[in-house]
């Protein structure tokens, strides 16, 4: 399966903030759309970072409470890792997993079009692992 199959099970909204927001603001982002991510894009189309719930505790834990009133682009992780939609799963897994992230946003043509979480890469393996599952019981059950 390809990142476009992911895309079309589980959508393409992607949840967005600008540069210029507050990390307050970020963690009122967060938790309204109960993400872990968030992918930074002053124009919604470009990706210019992605600030994630693991860098606002790196932050709090580094300014404390404080850091609540700094803009996103304080902490946020600038060289983004992206596929694209012929990215295999296999392929995402590896990438999420050598780079110990779980949000890797999707770009087609430079412009931001989905984002794939490690949760949804999980559930494409699961999925599959079902369907084997089943093909192999109806093979076994008919006799063949």
């Amino acid at each position: 399966m390809h990142v476009a199959g992911l895309l079309r099970r589980k959508g393409d909204d992607v949840a967005t903030v600008a540069s210029s927001a507050t990390i307050g603001e970020v963690v009122a982002a967060l938790a309204d759309r109960g993400v872990g991510a968030l992918v930074v894009s002053d124009d919604g189309r470009v990706v210019d970072g992605i600030v994630s719930e693991r860098d606002v505790t790196r932050g709090l834990a580094a300014h404390g409470s404080a850091l609540l009133d700094h803009d996103v682009a304080s902490i946020m992780t600038r060289d983004v890792v992206t596929c694209d939609m012929s990215t295999t799963v296999d392929e995402l897994s590896a990438l999420m997993t050598e780079g110990r992230m779980r949000h890797v946003p999707v770009v087609v043509d430079g412009a931001l079009c989905g984002i794939v979480s490690i949760g949804d890469v999980v559930k494409a393996y699961i999925r599959d692992l079902e369907q084997e599952k089943q093909t192999l019981h109806e093979y076994i059950s008919q006799g063949r």
